[in-house]
């Protein structure tokens, strides 16, 4: 007797099978596929990531120990680990990178009224890094990094005001991190927030030409000209808000014009920061803040990695790898978007948490993941014998 739907099935109810059969058919991801098909391979590599299994094996192996459920689930008959494989190795990456970036975009219209950065900057704000995934270099071999270690690096801007990442470029270990600001298509109005290491007077330039704004640290070695002192309170911990130019040769070149320098103590690190930006209208704490904020992003890569299955992968190739990284992002996004909808007052590691021992289970979600409040009863142990 039917009692309702997996919890799995529940959850993947929430994508949009027709949008996922566009990007399908743009690369003819199941030209000649009989029966195990793209959106097949796309739930069997979703459930992997929500159960937080091991391998490809162990992934095969928990869905046929159930395989009377699996039609229930959306998968119509039993994988096997052959097939499985071979579609993660050969079927185009591209299908799901693309389906990520639509679960991003519905995401971020959830979240349009979330801001959780508390600095009430009515514009988007953004963080931008990379982290570096490590990978064997004898199996690896297509992804440079060292002589004795191969890699890939996840490029990332992520939202600020409410953690979903915006756009991801996923490269080779030896790939330099500002490079990837070529491919950013800067928003104007925006904020993009990232650390020295992105210091490119050239690529900053840019940003500021589409009347975008950037802030970062400054370089020890950063030459400039005073042009201009705002009064500051010291008290504060800003101890100059400045107005400068760039002197040296190439850097004045590339950045013709002025640039604001902001100094700011931290009483809590005891620790002295000199920021840039190309805003002179924000309050210089803010920009202090703003700075700050950059941290969730650091929050964001050690979350995917400790939680998601993009540390150890199911595959070899290329193909095989960034089809696992990309199905991880999706499955975030989809996490985030099943907290928004259902207004579910839990952290996204909790409802992953739940939402891995209870795929099979038939509890509908809302009831799942809603925190129950226990009300304390007084035990009375009335079966002691009595002494006296």
């Amino acid at each position: 007797m039917n009692k309702g739907k997996y919890v799995f099935a529940q959850l993947m109810s929430l994508l949009d099978f027709n949008e996922f059969i566009l990007c399908v058919n743009k690369y003819d991801g199941n030209y000649r596929v009989k029966t195990f098909t793209c959106w097949h391979q796309f739930l069997c590599l979703s459930f992997g990531q929500l159960s937080q299994r091991e391998s490809l094996r162990d992934t095969i192996v928990c869905l046929n120990s159930h395989s009377r459920k699996l039609y229930h689930m959306g998968i119509s008959k039993g994988v096997k680990r052959s097939t499985f494989a071979e579609a993660n190795e050969k079927r185009n990456y591209r299908i799901y990178q693309d389906f990520a970036q639509i679960l991003i975009q519905q995401a971020l219209v959830l979240y349009k009224d979330t801001d959780a950065t508390g600095l009430k900057i009515d514009a988007p704000i953004y963080a931008i890094d990379a982290t570096v995934i490590d990978l064997c270099v004898s199996i690896f071999w297509w992804a440079p990094f060292r002589k004795t270690k191969a890699a890939i690096k996840l490029n990332t801007q992520l939202d600020l005001k409410c953690g979903i990442p915006t756009f991801i470029n996923i490269t080779d270990g030896k790939e330099h991190d500002v490079n990837s600001l070529d491919c950013i298509p800067f928003e104007q109005g925006a904020f993009y927030v990232m650390d020295k290491g992105y210091i490119d007077y050239k690529r900053l330039y840019a940003i500021h030409n589409v009347l975008a704004f950037y802030v970062t640290r400054a370089k020890k070695n950063f030459s400039f000209r005073r042009i201009y002192s705002a009064k500051v309170d010291k008290t504060s911990g800003i101890k100059c808000d400045q107005t400068i130019k760039l002197t040296g040769y190439y850097a004045a070149k590339n950045y013709p014009d002025k640039i604001r320098r902001i100094k700011y103590y931290d009483k809590e690190l005891k620790r002295t920061f000199v920021f840039i930006t190309n805003n002179f209208k924000i309050k210089a704490l803010s920009v202090a803040a703003l700075y700050k904020n950059r941290w969730k992003i650091e929050l964001f890569f050690k979350w995917i990695k400790q939680h998601l299955k993009v540390k150890t992968f199911w595959g070899q190739s290329k193909n095989a790898v960034y089809t696992q990284i990309w199905v991880a992002i999706s499955n975030y996004v989809l996490v985030a978007m099943l907290q928004k909808r259902l207004d579910i007052d839990r952290s996204r590691y909790e409802i992953l948490q739940i939402l891995s021992v209870s795929l099979f289970d038939k509890t509908p979600i809302n009831q799942l993941l809603a925190i129950e409040v226990l009300q304390k009863e007084e035990i009375v142990i009335d079966n002691q014998l009595k002494i006296f």
